[in-house]
């Protein structure tokens, strides 16, 4: 057996480094080091294994030589059971000629490809362990060697840099963005709102003025869409102004709920907000927040037999509340008091010292308000 890297292990090697510094999205750089690792060795399974916070168990899995279908029937990713936890209790360097006879080995679950020989490398970042390196089965059929452990254990020390430059190059676009936030925030209420105001207080003004009804209705509605839309940029610079490092944005998330939804309806939600909805609904209320926008346009979908629905977010006064109103058939009185998912509705509402009203809409249709303090007592 060499002891010592050849020529092309260690061109294959410098290739690698080159290769995983040259990105600086950290999905892709992690990706490729798994191909990259995989090459080295000439292994035919690698994978990434990424710990969560706790560094207790995984939270990503990245694999190479498994295709979606592969991975699709294997079902659940790895969490850190049996050899791979192994790592991460004892994170050094583990090279085992068949894993399926360490006493540790928790077995591989339905459709999971049959492998044997194993290496496992951590990755450190600023001396914290940030994930492992697994791969099994070299390409020849032999067993990994002292020599492979090596070259692996160089790529992770690289992995480590090109993870943390990634991370690095992350931050300052976030705060780059933040920056750029900040400006549109400025620009909107300091020159979009005002013309707006200026525009909607002009047409006020005019209002005296006209004596054709048409033409009245016209400019009153046109007043009307103004303090609409004033009320909707006012939701922006909100955002804009309340926006941190990433996490949960409740905003976003009820974006993709309404799109979810539109599947069932066979038509988009019209959505609006009004106030700092990511920095007022805390992770409790935004549960409840879902739950009733998911149940009311459930409902909808289901009985309303309507062509459009209009849903608004409305963080103000110390409350939030949520008005889901349709164009559908109207409001069968049965229903306005009982059934399962009204019940639901009133059950959130009264739990959270709130309430629910549902009322016939005006032209046909129905409308869903649910409203509750957002200071209330946990």
């Amino acid at each position: 057996m060499d002891h010592v890297a050849g020529p092309r292990q260690l061109r294959r090697l410098l290739d690698g480094v080159l290769t995983i510094g040259s990105d600086l999205d950290l999905l892709t750089v992690l990706q490729t080091i798994v191909a990259t690792a995989v090459e080295l060795v000439d292994a035919t399974y690698g994978a990434l294994g990424v710990l969560d916070e706790s560094h207790s168990r995984l939270s990503d899995f990245i694999t190479v030589g498994i295709d979606e279908a592969g991975r699709r029937a294997i079902g659940h990713l790895p969490e850190g059971h049996g050899i791979l936890g192994l790592l991460i209790v004892d994170p050094k360097p583990l090279r085992l000629p068949d894993l399926r006879e360490h006493p540790d080995r928790f077995g591989f679950p339905p459709n999971h490809p049959a492998m044997t020989s194993f290496l496992g490398v951590p990755i450190a970042v600023r001396g914290e362990v940030f994930g492992n390196l697994y791969l099994c089965d070299k390409a020849s059929g032999e067993t990994f060697t002292d020599v492979d452990q090596e070259l692996v254990v160089s790529l992770a020390v690289a992995a480590g840099i090109a993870i943390e430059n990634a991370r690095l190059h992350s931050r300052v676009a976030e705060f780059a963005t933040l920056e750029d936030r900040e400006r549109i925030a400025r620009d909107l209420h300091d020159t979009v709102i005002q013309r707006l105001f200026a525009i909607g207080l002009g047409l006020q003004a005019s209002v005296r003025l006209i004596t054709d009804p048409k033409a009245l209705d016209r400019v009153t509605t046109a007043i009307d869409d103004l303090d609409i839309t004033v009320r909707e940029v006012r939701a922006a610079i909100f955002e804009l102004h309340s926006a941190r490092l990433p996490g949960r944005s409740v905003r976003q998330e009820f974006l993709a709920l309404c799109a979810e939804a539109s599947r069932g309806l066979g038509f988009e939600p019209v959505v609006r907000f009004d106030g700092p909805i990511d920095t007022a609904v805390d992770e409790s209320l935004a549960d409840d927040l879902f739950a009733v926008a998911r149940e009311a346009l459930s409902n909808v979908a289901r009985h309303a037999h309507a062509a459009s629905v209009e849903v608004s977010i409305d963080v103000r006064g110390g409350s939030l509340t949520v008005h889901v109103t349709d164009d559908g058939v109207g409001i069968d009185p049965d229903h306005s008091t009982g059934g399962r998912g009204v019940t639901n509705l009133q059950t959130r509402a009264a739990n959270a010292g709130g309430s629910l009203t549902i009322t016939p809409r005006a032209g046909g249709g129905t409308r869903v308000v649910w409203s509750v303090p957002i200071d209330r007592p946990r």
